[in-house]
């Protein structure tokens, strides 16, 4: 089997290249955004492109084009199982419903303003407010109010909302000035941002015509991030930050196993069973009765802050410690699939 790769920074494809040439898996380089990326593909007999939220021309046409190549025969990371609902948890909310999996933080979309408006007079608060899409905590706000909440549909259901948050990136970015995580360079690119925004958000636009909401769970310091991939799974817990609720980028990291709940683990595999998916990463956080739940999922994740994490679980939940490589793992899947 030979594979195609496309190599961006920031992305899986460098692992998938060092993978490859240590165990001498014939592959070569692609430009997925070229017009002829259909033609360079002939001799190949799978895609691996990890596609990005915030590249402005992945969000244009990555999934068309992946979709487009399964469809022809071809293998694809991320396949379609894995892959259609990236960065959309409206989408995420109706796959997980649809497969029956009740371990899923309560979830409401509207599309109308009047059953918007019904619902937040009929419900206690606060509840977390979140667009379909953003890492890191973008575009997630604590609704502590009945009056928020309905200030928050006013505005879904006229000029919407900015896909990036200037104000509240340049806020992140000073918080990671402060704790060492972050150059001066970053604020000032913050800076930058209030006039000129990130070319991905000027392709997405206003988010508006609809309103998101879950169910806030209240007492958590952290959540807990599971990723599977071909039957091996790792994890991390992020700590919230300092009088926040949010624990997604917040670049306060445990690697500790023993702090992970294997409850997570159990249910993480369960899931991906279900989702038939290649690689899945799940975040937890606990309600008030210690059960976990689930948030919201995705197939991608930063490389650099699982180098640290001191082994993996398989699939009958024994710990294997020490250094693992779940790029390669990636690569294997495709390749015996």
């Amino acid at each position: 089997m030979r594979l195609a790769i496309h190599n961006t920074k920031s992305s899986f494809a460098e692992r998938w290249i060092a993978y490859c040439e240590e165990k001498r898996i014939p592959y070569k380089i692609v430009n997925c955004h070229a017009n002829d990326i259909v033609q360079q593909l002939a001799d190949c007999d799978a895609l691996l492109w990890h596609h990005q939220q915030g590249g402005p021309k992945d969000i244009l046409f990555a999934k068309q084009l992946l979709f487009s190549l399964e469809q022809s025969g071809k293998k694809v990371f991320p396949d379609f199982n894995t892959g259609w609902h990236f960065d959309d948890k409206i989408g995420q909310k109706y796959l997980l419903e649809a497969l029956n999996i009740t371990e899923l933080v309560p979830t409401w979309v509207f599309y109308n303003k009047a059953d918007a408006l019904k619902w937040a007079d009929s419900v206690s608060f606060p509840k977390v407010f979140k667009l379909r899409g953003g890492a890191a905590s973008q575009n997630v706000r604590l609704v502590r109010t009945k009056a928020m909440a309905r200030k928050l549909i006013d505005r879904a259901f006229s000029k919407g909302f900015k896909a990036y948050d200037a104000f509240g990136s340049l806020k992140e970015r000073i918080r990671k000035y402060r704790l060492g995580k972050a150059n001066a360079r970053e604020v000032v690119k913050g800076m930058v941002r209030l006039i000129v925004p990130p070319p991905y958000a000027q392709i997405m636009g206003n988010e508006s015509g609809y309103i998101y909401f879950q169910e806030f769970m209240p007492g958590n310091d952290s959540d807990t991030r599971i990723i599977v991939i071909d039957g091996k799974a790792f994890a991390i817990k992020r700590m919230v930050r300092k009088n926040d609720f949010r624990a997604s980028g917040s670049g306060h990291i445990v690697h500790d196993m023993k702090q992970i709940d294997l409850r997570c683990v159990k249910l993480a595999f369960a899931f991906t069973e279900k989702l038939k998916a290649q690689c899945v990463a799940y975040d937890f956080v606990f309600d008030a009765k210690n059960n976990p739940l689930l948030i919201e999922i995705s197939y991608g994740f930063a490389p650099a802050v699982y180098e640290a994490c001191p082994g993996f679980w398989d699939r009958q939940m024994n710990w294997h410690e020490g250094k693992f490589n779940p790029y390669g793992w990636m690569v294997d899947a495709v390749c015996k699939e």
